[in-house]
């Protein structure tokens, strides 16, 4: 059997000049996030705020999630080796799981901070509020239009976004608030806007948790309707039957395919044919950019050395897959 030793690419073959781009946007919004972190706690602390304190907590948490996030793409840009196959691209999904548990961590801390709150309210500086957060609005939508374009596809980037557009709602939130408390005096308003800001958080985690734990137990990536894909590789001409199939994502934008496919008793070069049109027409439809394929025969027994099946599954098997779609 002949043998391949070439691995899937990294992810600088693919687009490293866009990944260049969101590296740099990532890290510059690590250094203005910091930045405004800190400006915010002070404020929100001589002005008694614990929305405003919620929010810097939560600003800081999103550092720390950018900073991740930007270093998985720094990293996931490393060529595959005989060490590492695949390559760096589950670093993206490993940061986006450590940046969904590190909000839902500072969620249940703001939750019970506010709480506190509730039981012994104290009067915050409404004018701090609304000043600190309106300018919290302001840079982190800023922050999150600039990586939406990159978090289409990328669910490490993705997870940076939702970070960044999560804190542009809850600042928008304790502004509210500073007017709430302005208007009517009424302190528990800082506590109130403090548990609907930690209920937002849980909330949008919870999707970026999800996607980046399927992707690490290698389940079936969103939007690939396993039935369809059966669909069409049953549908190209020559194909009888197919087993064994798997759909994973190794990283974003790197999906893998791997399957049996059933033909009629042939000769290598109409198999192989058979191969090219399956790895083609499930890679238009389905977006799936390494595939395997393992050509059986009908008819033929596992036993029988000799049958032109066998030998014909064994020629076009899955270390001739990668040939077959790189053309």
């Amino acid at each position: 059997m002949p043998h391949d030793h070439s691995y899937p690419r990294g992810a600088h073959d693919y687009d490293h000049a866009p990944r260049d781009v969101t590296g740099r946007a990532l890290a510059g919004a690590v250094g203005l996030t910091l930045a405004f972190v800190a400006i915010e706690a002070l404020f929100g602390w001589f002005g008694h705020s614990l929305a405003v304190l919620s929010d810097a907590g939560h600003n800081l948490a999103d550092a720390a999630a950018l900073g991740f996030s930007w270093y998985a793409v720094r990293i996931a840009e490393r060529p595959s080796h005989e060490g590492m196959t695949y390559g760096y691209h589950r670093m993206g999904i490993v940061a986006a799981l450590a940046n969904a548990g590190s909000l839902a961590v500072i969620a249940l801390v703001i939750g019970w901070e506010a709480i506190s709150k509730l039981v012994h309210p104290e009067a915050p500086n409404p004018g701090v509020m609304i000043g600190v957060a309106a300018v919290a609005v302001v840079l982190n939508a800023a922050i999150g239009f600039r990586l939406r374009g990159s978090a289409k596809g990328d669910v490490n980037v993705r997870s940076a976004y939702r970070h960044m557009r999560g804190d542009a709602v809850s600042a928008l939130g304790v502004v509210i608030a500073g007017i709430i408390v302005a208007i009517t005096n009424e302190p528990r308003a800082d506590p109130i806007v403090s548990l609907l800001i930690a209920a937002l958080i849980l909330y949008s985690s919870y999707g970026i948790l999800s996607e980046s734990t399927t992707v690490l137990l290698e389940g079936t990536p969103a939007g690939i309707d396993m039935p369809d894909v059966i669909d069409a590789i049953k549908s190209v001409g020559g194909v009888l039957e197919v087993h064994d199939l798997h759909v994973w994502m190794v990283g974003p934008g790197v999906i893998a395919c791997s399957c049996h496919i059933v033909v009629a008793e042939q000769s290598v070069r109409e198999g192989q044919q058979v191969l090219r049109a399956v790895v083609h027409d499930i890679g238009h439809r389905f977006g799936i950019s390494h595939t395997t394929v393992q050509v059986e025969v009908e008819g033929c027994e596992a036993n029988d050395m000799y049958c032109m099946g066998q030998r014909t599954a064994r020629s076009i098997s899955a270390a001739e897959t990668a040939a077959a779609s790189r053309h």
